[in-house]
């Protein structure tokens, strides 16, 4: 049975559970659960990760946590108990770790890797803090680094700034929010802008000394040395190293660091160095012998120095190297660093050895003790500590110190009976009073233990020695009294034995007769001769000599004969025990001498700060003791003593001696009656202050007042304790008269900077420091009533002096800050002259800062929710005084510029923050009465209506992103509550008194606008926050942007008839809050819009400024990232639904039809364009945009700058042609004209036509770089005409010369010819603009069928490619998935009139084939009925689709939407037909490349001769006759008799064309296949027997061509040159008659379906040397199988393989797989262009009758030569040359100019050249319908590459040559005219009309879409003329003339709107 738990509330899960059992609740190791019930070993709860989802979960998976229960019941609320950092720790480093994954992920490795460590330290933290076995300080210590960790990690990842008190996260709510804005300043300043340290140390570690010939041990000593005052100012480290310059103590790290400490700010410096001195250990001269001496003296070895700046720049550990010098005479040592400095090189050199010092340098910032917790391991392993010289800046008491420093500096000593000067060693010691040597009391420096005595260094021979060497004596004070210091002077010998004679020494006493300490400074000492044995124990033999020559008695004969020899030392203490000041000791022993008491005094305040301080209690006791004995007399004395040591301790420098003041006044001070004595003279001061001229004494009083006051009040309380009470009131009158006198000197006025006002300034600054000391003897409301009766005296008037304005200021500042303040009786006291001064300076805008801050801390005092009837009376205060000038001043200031610098700008937006803290405090702290009588206090409308203005103005300042840093969101967000409150309370007063007559827009206009950004606010953008803090936010303050949505709604609908005056202002604003993803607000918002129309229906009669609005908004907000998928759904069903009953509701649902498909777009288009690389997906979108703005929206100006979007995305991925057709957009929306154009885009301000110009050029640019030189040339010669226009000669010339160059481009260079492939979107995962449609795609150079697949599928990755041609059903459509359908299509060109004529390149052609095309198919072959297994052609049928695109490609996009399809099926017959056509035309050109010598192998006519013949003998042919010539057949299908008539021409045709291919074959085969030729040429006889074929002149009636000279004759759409067997040659010409495309195929008839499908799936080609080397196929036949490669395997060839000119082997492709399956692939390489039903009729009635008829008395040949030659004629290349040498040959027609009569360039036809090689037997010759062979459908084109390859495989490949594609129809004269037969031929030349160059978007015919304005050649009065024709007219001239004439004129342009762009 399940049981609520009691106390199993929360834990931990330790262990993950995967949920498996019913109702189990799936957990994670380390989620935190709820626990809500209990049952065996089960409990019921949910993880606070989703508190929706709960289950059961095992007990013993999870770890219990103590947490305290709220709100027990259903909807209870568990808080863990434990440590608040703890808390924070968890809930931290959860949300990190989402982060740290994801900074892998970008690659961010520096700061994943420092993360991970901080990560893994806050852990190691979080254990200890979690063990509980820490100290209390150690436990701080661990949480302060917690907390510096957390703030680091959450710095570097961007999160929020914690609000800590105490190293705890503070609840907002449960301070003020002047504190809470304190606390975040305070962590902000603390990130920001360390505090400069003010000490600093100097770590010092000698690594060793190189050099080349040491063998002695070293003493190295550094220091610090100052050379600008030339003394040291530190103390010496000393170490030793051995006879190999290493530190000879390794085993004690100490020995070899040290750490100088205490370095102010101002010691570091230029002129602060570091010396060190190095003596060695060893013989007097460095070179002697070794056993010259035993004896090992100190020696100067060298100096070295550096400067403490160099180590400024950085922290350097890295190890230094300091050269090391030698000074040139000995003499000169005690000055060498100085000479170093001073760079005096005369004086020093390099030492012999050139010796380095390696030492290691680096400075430390920040106090001591700091320095050890941050370096643990530095002191841990030891380092040795070296102070400063003499006290550090700061004394701190309690510092027990007792140092004598002695130099031992020269000395003067005679010879001594010697010839030369002695080497003179000094050695020291101290003997105490009872003569005994004091044992380790001498400090050769730090890094080196005590000694008992020290011996100098010796310079040789120097009877003037000078040794500057600093020594510290650390004598106990104990030991001080009595003691002396002893120095010995001994000579060194240099001789064998090296012993050391004694010939003197000094002494100097510590303590001097008058029991002063041995003064400071230098001392000149006596020299007292004496013997080698002379015995020095005995002390008190020489202690009565005299010592020092400044003390010499003259009657002290003894003395005067040493006089001659001097030793120099100087002393310096530094002593917290004893003085050398005899001031002070008389002082102190005042009783000894009354008589010196008032010299004393009055000598105190010349003794020096350190001194008084170190006897602070004694000198204190003095100064009482003597006001006691004699308060009459030395009353005044003594108050100015206690006045200056008090004002003493005001000094940095002793500033920590406060503590020890006030100690004594608690504890030892005991002067019960003084009290009346302080009161008294410090009255007298304060009643002279207006009477004393000079104040500078009376300012010293009134500093001290706090310390008077303390010592007043304390002896008070120690006369009351020994008098029980006695004299109070007397005391009372005391203190009222005192403060009387005060406040009567504060009151005084005076101007200007005087002298008084001087005095009030010091008086104020000490004054609130006694509140607290009053406040001990009387009560909190006596002191409150003093203090305000002060303050109030203060003089009101502002224009006093400033500097006292603003100490007035600080004393309010201080009595606020006080104890006084903080009780609520003296507040309400004292509250009203605090505001009463505040509201002056804030009125005069002065002091700004000092006013923030004391407002600060009055709300710091207000808790919030106090009900407390003192603190709402207070507010009530607070409100009445402060308000409108605290609004009025947060305006002013955030309306002034900010300061420039730095510093002030910090400043400045402190004191901003700072006021609006204060606000918001103020505001939170308001109930509802407070705000009721806040608007009930405006007398009249204007002035409430001014109050909402100012702050509705306010708030939108403090929503600004710049108010607060942005990791502020705990104090914005508190911001945020205390507005949202405030505005519901204004909103009432809004709607009570400014609505209906008293509407004021205004006040409306700026509540919205306010709502509006309120709402907008990025820090309440929930959805961008991590779930932790968004649960956060949402349990303390709800969703506060719904709050103000519903507000926004409710007054929206208050408004009534003066909504009108919000429309359309507010749809923009109201759009953007609607777009934010939150459903509540969106569902409260949007209704709005419906509001909207209806008003705005009812005013104008229609909503068109809505839409407008809308419109324009929704662009630029969609465009920066708001709004989603969800969001249009809603809009569109919430607006739907509110407008079903309305009258207005058809025009309504199409506003919001238009307004959802703009949505659709602009989400599509934001969607593409987050993706990194310009795909066809951007480039799609962008289309769509942008046509939606043209078409259904008509912006004109989103249209123009979507274009540009668009020419962008193309010229970035190089797209030159679609960027050339984008930009022709807003080309065509320019006229040439002057009118002017603002600037735009990127377009400067110019004329339409300056911009136009600029278009054109770029265009013309842009089509150049994509190769479509063709478009160039139109525009070149527009632009031509309008310089031409202007005599603009110059840019005439170039434009000219550019047209030139376009020209020679499109014949010298190659051009790939483009593929083009069908894909199919389908399903609803697809953008809209591509969901379930179709598209054909322009490909990309060398871009094959199975790479175009893969880009698809990389622009989609989530797409599956669906593996057949079929349509796909209705479930394809409707899926939740994306399919793509893609396979190859051939492009059916609109013209074919240049492709028809003859002698045109195919440079020209090639563009013609695919440019401007609308229309593609593919063919799919089935079976269709029963399937024939003997033989399959009967029943194979072929499906072909036409696609029309709605533009044509290329365009404005890489591909365009399939508009329409048309399908048609085409019988077998037909298909056998057309295979045999295809067939043949692939021989003509093969043999005509051949002849010509294209090829520069013959192999691939060989294997297409072996294909066609060997399978022919095999059967391949004579299935089609068994198909279709068996009588069954003809008499089931009697329509077909034409059909089958055609086949059968085709199939004599067949074979005489392999009769004379392999006659050329003969010529040109090589040696080695004439095996293989033979063969063929059996196997032709063959052939031509099983068809039944004898003899070729019986067939000629029914031959479609015709044999003479016994070669046959081919049709006139041959190859673009022939060539006869013996090599004649002829001029190269095309027919116009064209057959459709030879696609690529198998060759066998008898392949299996199974190699049918295996060719659609592979079509792969061979490169062409293995083509070349393939071997024939036994079994070949002379027809395409009819299961060969499909279209989409065709079109997807090479572009050279398409009629593309002269393209070597190396530029073939392979061939790529299809994506389609292999029974489904459409397959047009076999079934070409089917006949239009106008051509299948022609096809019916056109028979044998049709051909050229011979006259039959001719013979054979004659007849040949009578009727129009051949191409395929041997002995017409004669004449063919004749007619080219005479130069009658007409250029190319292509791009067409204008002429006279044809405006559009369309309109523009071309006369062809006059055939090569046609005789013109007669004048005037009638038009005959060109014979079955030739008849072809107009206007359907096919590619026609020719294969090459093993052709009963299958598998086609590319050959280099190309073959020509057109088709047509050609009038030509004939002898004979069949009048039966013909056909007009109108119709069919009215489709194959040639195009203009280019057309962008239209048809002619098809649509109404007019040309681009821009591309159209106008009528011109005198246009260029066209070259001269040829002499030769084409026979049928005039009827192509009359076809111009009568063709269907082009559709002028629609008008259209000029762009004002």
């Amino acid at each position: 049975m399940w049981i609520p738990t009691e106390h199993e509330k929360y834990g931990v899960v330790i262990a993950s559970f995967r949920g498996t059992v019913p109702h189990g609740l799936s957990l994670e190791i380390g989620d935190t659960v709820q626990i809500l019930e209990k049952c065996d070993g089960w409990y019921r709860g949910f993880a606070l990760k989703n508190p929706n989802i709960k289950g059961i979960f095992p007990s013993n998976y999870i770890h219990l946590k103590n947490a305290c229960v709220k709100n027990k019941g259903q909807f209870e609320m568990v808080i863990p108990t434990e440590d608040s950092v703890i808390t924070e720790m968890t809930s931290t480093l959860r949300d990190w770790g989402t982060m740290w994954k994801q900074l892998y992920v970008r690659n961010e490795g520096d700061l994943f890797h420092r993360l991970w460590h901080i990560m893994n330290e806050i852990l190691d933290l979080r254990r200890q803090v979690l063990v509980g076995h820490l100290t209390h300080d150690r436990m701080k210590d661990v949480k302060r680094h917690i907390t510096a960790r957390l703030d680091w990690g959450n710095e570097q990842l961007g999160l929020d700034l914690v609000p800590r008190k105490e190293y705890a996260m503070v609840d907002p709510d449960e301070i003020s929010i002047t504190e809470l804005y304190r606390l975040m300043e305070h962590r902000h300043r603390k990130k920001d802008t360390p505090v400069p340290a003010s000490s600093h140390h100097l770590f010092v570690q000698m690594k060793s000394l190189m050099c080349s010939n040491l063998g002695e041990e070293l003493e190295v000593i550094f220091s610090l040395f100052d050379s600008k005052e030339n003394r040291p100012i530190s103390e010496r480290f000393f170490l030793r190293l051995n006879r190999n310059g290493l530190p000879k103590c390794p085993e004690k790290p100490e020995r070899q660091c040290s750490l100088f400490v205490d370095l102010s700010s101002s010691e570091l410096r230029k002129d602060i160095y570091i010396t060190v001195h190095i003596i060695r250990i060893g013989r007097m001269g460095a070179g002697e012998k070794k056993n010259a001496c035993n004896v090992q003296y100190r020696r100067p070895f060298g100096c070295a120095v550096l400067s403490i700046a160099d180590l400024l720049a950085g922290d350097s550990k890295d190890d230094l190297i300091l050269k090391v010098y030698m000074c040139n005479t000995e003499s000169d040592w005690y000055q060498i660093h100085e000479n170093i400095i001073k760079k005096l090189n005369v004086r020093y050199n390099l030492t012999g050895s050139n010796a380095g010092l390696a030492v290691s340098l680096q400075l430390f910032h920040g106090d001591i003790e700091q320095i050890r917790r941050d370096y643990t391991s530095m002191f841990t392993h030891g380092v040795s500590i070296t102070r400063k010289l003499g006290f550090s800046n700061i004394i701190m008491p309690g510092e027990m110190r007792n140092d004598l420093y002695i130099t031992i500096e020269r000395g003067e000593f005679e010879k001594g009976g010697k010839s030369v000067a002695r080497n003179v060693e000094v050695m020291m010691h101290i003997v105490d009073s009872c003569g005994q040597i004091l044992k380790d009391f001498i400090s050769f420096g730090s890094g080196e233990p005590p000694a008992s005595k020290f011996h100098s260094f010796v310079l040789y021979h120097n009877n003037s020695p000078r040794w500057a060497e600093l020594l510290k004596l650390p004598i106990p004070v104990d030991k001080f009294r009595g003691a002396h210091i002893r120095f010995e002077f001994r000579h060194c010998s240099t001789k064998e034995k090296g012993e050391k004679k004694l010939f003197g020494f000094s002494f100097v006493p510590l303590i001097q007769e008058n029991g002063r300490t041995l003064p400071d400074g230098t001392h000149e000492l006596i020299v007292h001769k004496c013997e080698e044995n002379t015995n020095l124990q005995d002390s008190s033999r020489y202690l009565k000599l005299p010592f020092s020559k400044g003390i010499l008695l003259g009657n002290n004969h003894q003395a005067i004969k040493t006089t001659k020899e001097s030793f120099w030392i100087t002393s310096f203490l530094c002593s917290t025990k004893l003085t050398q000041n005899g001031d002070m000791l008389d002082l102190l022993k005042w009783r000894a001498h009354p008589d010196k008491i008032a010299g004393c005094l009055t000598k105190l305040k010349e003794i020096d700060g350190s001194e008084i301080v170190k006897f602070l209690q004694d000198t204190l006791d003095t100064l009482f003791g003597i006001l006691d004995e004699n308060s009459q007399k030395y009353g005044s004395k003594v108050f100015d003593s206690l006045v200056h040591i008090i004002n003493l301790l005001q000094d940095s420098k002793f500033h920590h001696f406060k503590p020890v003041m006030d100690t004594y006044i608690e504890s030892h001070f005991a002067g019960a009656l003084a009290y009346r004595d302080l009161i008294k003279v410090l009255k007298w001061h304060v009643d002279r202050v207006t009477d004393m001229e000079i104040q500078e004494h009376i300012h010293e009083v009134l500093k001290a007042q706090e310390y008077i006051f303390k010592y007043i009040v304390q002896s008070r309380r120690l006369f009351s304790l020994a008098t029980g009470g006695q004299n109070e009131e007397e005391f009372r009158c005391c203190i009222q008269e005192l403060l009387m006198s005060i406040r009567f000197f504060l009151s005084q006025e005076s101007k200007g900077a005087s002298a008084l006002t001087q005095s009030q300034a010091v008086f104020l600054c000490s004054f609130p420091a006694v509140y607290s000391e009053l406040l001990k003897l009387f009560d909190v409301r006596e002191v409150a009533n003093l203090v305000h009766d002060t303050l109030g005296s203060l003089p009101t008037i502002m224009h006093v002096d400033e500097s006292l304005q603003a100490v007035k200021l600080q004393c309010i500042g201080k009595t606020v800050e006080s104890q006084l303040y903080t009780h609520p009786d003296s507040r309400y006291i004292l509250l009203p002259v605090v505001l009463h001064h505040l509201h002056m300076h804030l009125q005069e805008q002065k002091d700004l800062t000092m006013c923030a801050r004391i407002l600060s801390n009055i709300f710091c005092f207000i808790k919030k929710n106090s009900s407390e009837k003192s603190v709402l009376e207070e507010i009530d205060v607070i409100v009445n005084s402060l308000l409108d000038i605290l609004l009025r001043t947060i305006l002013e200031i955030t309306s002034r510029p900010q300061p420039s610098g730095s510093a002030m700008r910090l400043q400045f937006q402190d004191v901003t923050g700072e006021f609006v803290s204060c606000l918001l405090s103020l505001l939170r702290q308001m109930t509802d009465r407070h705000y009721q009588q806040l608007l009930d206090r405006f007398s009249t409308k204007d002035d409430l209506r001014d109050f909402l203005l100012q702050i509705f103005t306010v708030f939108r300042i403090l929503i600004r992103p710049e108010m607060f840093p942005k990791d502020w969101t705990v104090m914005r967000l508190v911001a945020n509550n205390v507005i949202i409150t405030t505005v519901l309370y204004l909103s009432d007063a809004l709607r009570k008194n400014f609505l209906n007559e008293n509407f004021d827009y205004k006040i409306w206009d700026s509540y919205f606008y306010l709502a509006v950004i309120f709402i907008n606010q990025l820090c309440l953008q929930l959805e961008m926050f991590t779930p932790s803090k968004k649960k956060k936010v949402l349990e303390k303050y709800g969703d506060m942007r719904v709050t103000m949505g519903c507000e926004i709604f409710s007054m929206w609908q208050n408004l009534g008839e003066h909504k009108l005056h919000f429309i359309p202002a507010l749809i923009g604003p109201f759009l953007e809050v609607t777009l934010i993803p939150q459903p509540d607000l969106r569902n409260v918002m949007i209704p709005i819009f419906h509001d909207m129309m209806d008003w705005e229906q009812r005013r104008s009669g229609n909503f068109k400024q809505v839409e407008a609005k809308l419109i324009d908004k929704l662009d630029s907000l969609m465009s920066e990232g708001k709004g989603d998928e969800t969001y249009r759904e809603l809009f569109n069903s919430i607006l739907l639904k509110k407008i079903e009953r309305e009258t207005w509701r058809e025009s309504g649902v199409s506003l919001i039809a238009t307004v959802t498909r703009l949505m659709e777009r602009l989400l599509d288009y934001r969607d593409c364009m987050k993706m990194g690389e310009v795909d066809g997906k951007k480039i799609g979108c962008t289309v769509s945009l942008l046509n939606f703005y043209k078409t259904e929206l008509n912006k004109e100006e989103m249209y123009i700058r979507y274009i540009h979007k668009l020419y962008d995305l193309h010229l970035k991925a190089q797209n030159f042609t679609e960027a050339g057709y984008t930009l022709l957009l807003y080309d065509e929306l320019l006229e040439w004209s002057d009118r002017p154009l603002r600037e735009f885009l990127n377009y400067p301000m110019q004329t339409e036509w300056q911009r136009k110009e600029y278009l054109h050029l770029t265009i013309i640019q842009n089509f150049d770089r994509g190769k479509c030189w063709e478009n160039g040339i139109i525009l070149c010669r527009k632009i031509a005409e309008q310089y031409e226009s202007y005599y603009d000669y110059r840019n005439l010339s170039k434009m000219r010369m550019m047209e030139a160059s376009l020209y020679d481009k499109i014949m010298d260079q190659q051009r790939l010819e483009p593929e083009f492939f069908r894909v199919g979107f389908y399903g609803k995962k697809f953008p809209f603009f591509l969901r379930n449609k179709e598209f054909v795609c322009r490909g990309h150079d060398y871009e094959r069928l199975e790479a175009f697949q893969q880009r698809m599928l990389n622009e989609f990755p989530h797409a599956i490619a669906m593996q057949h041609a079929n349509q796909p059903d209705e479930t394809i459509f409707q899926a939740e998935a994306q399919y793509l359908q893609i396979y190859a299509v051939t492009p059916i060109p609109e013209s074919q009139e240049v492709l028809q004529r003859e002698g045109i390149p195919d440079n020209i052609k090639s563009f013609y084939k695919v440019n401007h095309i609308w229309r593609f198919r593919y063919d799919r072959p089935f079976h269709k009925g029963t399937k024939d297994k003997e033989n399959e052609f009967k029943s194979l049928w072929v499906e072909r689709t036409t696609l029309i695109l709605v533009q044509s490609l290329p365009g404005i996009s890489r591909w365009f939407e399939v508009e329409k399809r048309e399908v048609v099926e085409m019988s077998p017959l037909e298909n056998a037909i057309e295979v045999l056509e295809n067939k043949n035309q692939q021989l003509r050109t093969l043999i005509s490349q051949c002849q010509t010598r294209q090829m520069q192998n013959i192999n691939p006519l060989t294997m297409c001769l072996n294909g066609v013949i060997d399978a022919a003998v095999n059967g391949g042919v004579a299935r089609y006759q068994e198909a279709f010539f068996v009588k069954e057949y003809i008499l089931n299908h009697p329509e077909d008799g034409e059909k089958i008539t055609r086949l059968r021409e085709l199939m004599l045709e067949q074979a005489q064309i392999l009769e004379f291919g392999l006659a050329v074959h003969e010529k040109f085969v090589p040696q080695d296949m004439r095996p293989l030729h033979k063969k063929l040429v059996d196997q032709f006889f063959v052939m031509k027997s099983s068809l039944g074929i004898q003899e070729f002149s019986a067939c000629v009636q029914a031959s479609p061509v015709h044999f003479p000279n016994g070669s046959p004759r081919v049709c006139r759409n041959s190859a673009p040159a022939s060539m006869s067997p013996d090599g004649a040659r002829v001029i190269p010409r095309r027919s116009p008659l064209s057959y459709p495309a030879v696609n690529r195929y198998s060759s066998s008839s008898l392949s299996s379906q199974a190699s049918a499908e295996v060719s659609n799936i592979t079509g792969q080609s061979e490169s062409s040397d293995e083509v070349f080397n393939m071997q024939p196929s036994p079994s070949t036949s002379s027809l395409s199988s009819t299961h060969s490669a499909s279209p989409n395997v065709t079109s997807s060839a090479p572009s050279s393989a398409r009629a593309s000119p002269l393209l070597s082997d190396k530029h073939k492709h392979s061939r790529e797989n299809s994506c389609l399956s292999p029974r489904e692939r459409p397959c047009s390489a076999i079934y070409p262009i089917p006949a239009e039903p106008s051509q299948r009729m022609l096809f019916n009635h056109i028979g044998d009758g049709a051909l050229p008829r011979s006259d039959p008395n001719l013979s054979g040949p004659e007849k040949a030569v009578n009727t129009t030659p051949s191409s395929w004629s041997l002995d017409s290349g004669k004449e063919a040359r004749n007619m080219s040498e005479s130069g009658k040959l007409m250029s190319p027609p292509v791009p067409p100019r204008p002429t006279q009569t044809a405006s559009p360039a369309r309109h523009v036809a071309s006369v062809s050249p006059s055939p090569a090689g046609r005789s013109p037997m007669k004048g005037s010759m009638q038009s005959f319908t060109p014979s079955p062979v030739e008849c072809h459908s107009s206007g359907l084109i096919s590619n026609s590459p020719v294969l090459s390859g093993s052709y009963s495989s299958g598998i086609s490949s590319l050959s280099r040559c190309s073959t020509s594609e057109t088709s047509g129809f050609e009038s030509q004269g004939s002898e004979q005219t069949i009048p039966n037969y013909s056909v007009s031929e109108e119709p069919m030349r009215k489709e194959s009309k040639t195009p203009p160059p280019y057309s962008v978007y239209e048809r002619t015919l098809r649509r109404p879409v007019p040309l681009p304005h821009s591309l159209s050649i106008p009528v011109t009065a005198d246009p260029p003329a066209l070259p001269p024709k040829p002499l030769l007219a084409r026979p049928n001239n005039q009827e192509n003339s009359s076809r111009r004439t009568e063709q269907v004129p082009r559709p002028r342009p629609l008008p259209r709107k000029v762009s004002q762009l």
